[in-house]
């Protein structure tokens, strides 16, 4: 095979299936307790892989303390009490034993797992339903392992699919919006005909997977993986492998990937990494400025020696490791912050480097940020994990303009061009059940609403014309509700089974600036 770069690796097939722990006596405590959410294995399912590779940045000690506490703004529980001590160190121990072998997954593995269920030429090229298909949900129901696909207009099912176990990331669209691709946490990548309503393809691009990115030419696909410390390429067409990139810094230390993103105005993905403090810009288009490791005086006059293509790997260096983004809607700056610092860091995609700190109390959720035009000026919003606050802040001068209170720490903030509110929830915390409306031209709580008394309610997301609200009741008997995004009163119930997202495709494939990305 031809040798890319040397970031490129090629891994040999190794059987997952075959690894086991090496502490039989603790075996029966990880089965009980951790195996139904980190794998009977340690190499990951709804929660991470639990190998040292993996677990870097977290000290022995602080493992402790997670097992016995759990950790905040995630779904890990605490076991004080229901473990003794002695077991709870037992475990802290296995964790950070090295598996007999590392297991690997490489470009051959991915083959041998590649299938093509249709072929471009036997799909028809218009929708089989008469639905608009730009106002479609794709709603991913976790509770089965399934996913439904809604008529925005009617509010009605056009059909119901199941999909690999526990799809992590949120469903990405093609720019068209006919095709949306799908990532598992145990590394299943799937492509699904909107039109067809049917799976075009499918593939294993890892063990353990963050999400994935479709580019802004509909031309391939970037999956991030926590197992191995990869990033993956596919074409989009039919999800044939084209590279791997191994994540390492300049030194050959590993990284698993945070998470990946498509800065379609600039043409490249955008990396972000867990375990080193860097962030990665990855060029897609073949006409892309030449990329050096490095400072060059002027590239034009054939100083240094750029990075070989296709895909090079330009690194931002960073102060700290970051764990959640936002981008500004030009993907001129990424904003960051890190799960155990303090405040937000806005670093320039243009010269590459940090040029501003942000005041973010507590664990501000980025992810879910949203922005609008408040005063004439461009503003961000973002919840907040560990405090009942949002923070507005000022895109011009990354000053915060107000901390609202709100009911708790929440996850989701979600709004539309043609709505006067942001939709706030506060499921990580005791008002699990409440969401609470923002006006964005007064910066003020002005409604509560609870869909589901005594029960989880969630990520809201707006049909395209933002006429109406959907937000998700997360409970196995859940529901998706309905509401008038200008009364506010309830339309209609979708019984659904833990709808733990719900994703609008106009708004996806249009850069919503309600939504995230």
């Amino acid at each position: 095979m031809k040798k890319i770069s040397r970031f490129v690796f090629i891994l040999s097939v190794f059987s997952v299936s075959s690894v086991v722990p090496a502490f039989s006596d603790v075996d029966p405590l990880y089965k009980t307790h951790c195996a139904s959410c980190h794998g009977a294995d340690r190499l990951g399912g709804m929660g991470p892989a639990l190998l040292p590779e993996n677990l870097g940045r977290l000290k022995k000690t602080e493992a402790l303390n997670v097992i016995r506490a759990g950790r905040a703004a995630t779904q890990m529980p605490g076991f004080a009490g229901k473990l003794a001590d002695e077991d709870i160190a037992a475990l802290a121990e296995l964790v950070y034993t090295p598996l007999p072998q590392v297991p690997e997954w490489g470009i051959e593995a991915m083959r041998a797992s590649h299938k093509v269920f249709l072929h471009a030429a036997r799909l028809s090229d218009k929708p089989v339903f008469k639905a608009d298909p730009l106002n479609l949900f794709v709603v991913v129901e976790l509770g089965d392992h399934h996913v439904t696909i809604l008529d925005g207009d009617k509010f009605e099912p056009l059909g119901r699919f199941p999909t690999h176990f526990a799809l992590h990331g949120g469903p990405k669209y093609s720019p068209d919006g006919r095709y949306v691709y799908f990532a598992s946490r145990d590394g299943w990548i799937s492509k699904f005909d909107l039109y067809n309503l049917k799976y075009v393809a499918e593939i294993r691009a890892g063990i353990n997977t963050r999400n994935l990115a479709v580019s802004g030419d509909g031309k391939v696909v970037l999956v991030g993986n926590t197992l191995p410390h990869t990033l993956t390429v596919l074409d989009a067409r039919d999800l044939t492998p084209l590279m791997v990139i191994a994540v390492q810094d300049g030194e050959g230390k590993g990284s698993r990937v945070s998470a990946v993103y498509d800065a379609g105005p600039r043409k490249s993905f955008i990396a972000a990494l867990k375990d080193i403090p860097e962030v990665w810009e990855i060029p897609y288009s073949p006409d892309h400025e030449p990329i050096f490791q490095g400072y060059v005086h002027d590239y034009r006059m054939g100083e240094g020696l750029a990075e070989k293509g296709p895909f090079p790997v330009r690194r931002i260096k960073l102060d700290d490791v970051l764990d959640d983004f936002f981008f500004d809607q030009k993907y001129e700056h990424l904003i960051g912050a890190a799960r155990e610092g303090k405040g937000g860091q806005v670093v320039n995609l243009i010269v590459g480097r940090k040029i501003a700190d942000i005041d973010l109390p507590g664990l501000p959720h980025l992810g879910s940020g949203i922005t609008w035009e408040y005063e004439g000026k461009p503003v961000m919003a973002t919840p907040n994990l560990k405090e009942g606050s949002v923070s507005i802040v000022d895109m011009k001068d990354w000053k915060v303009i107000k901390r609202i209170d709100t009911a708790g720490p929440g996850f989701f903030l979600r709004s539309h061009e043609n709505t006067p509110y942001a939709w706030g929830d506060a499921m990580m915390s005791r008002a699990k059940d409440t969401m609470q409306l923002i006006d964005k031209r007064t910066l003020e709580v002005v409604k509560t609403l609870k869909p589901a008394p005594g029960k989880t309610a969630a990520h809201t997301e707006f049909t395209r014309d933002g006429k109406y609200a959907l937000v998700s009741v997360w409970e196995m008997d859940g529901a998706l509700v309905v509401y008038d995004a200008a009364t506010l009163k309830e339309i209609k119930r979708l019984p659904m089974k833990k709808p733990s997202g719900k994703y609008n495709v106009y708004n996806k494939i249009t850069r919503s600036e309600g939504t995230s990305h």
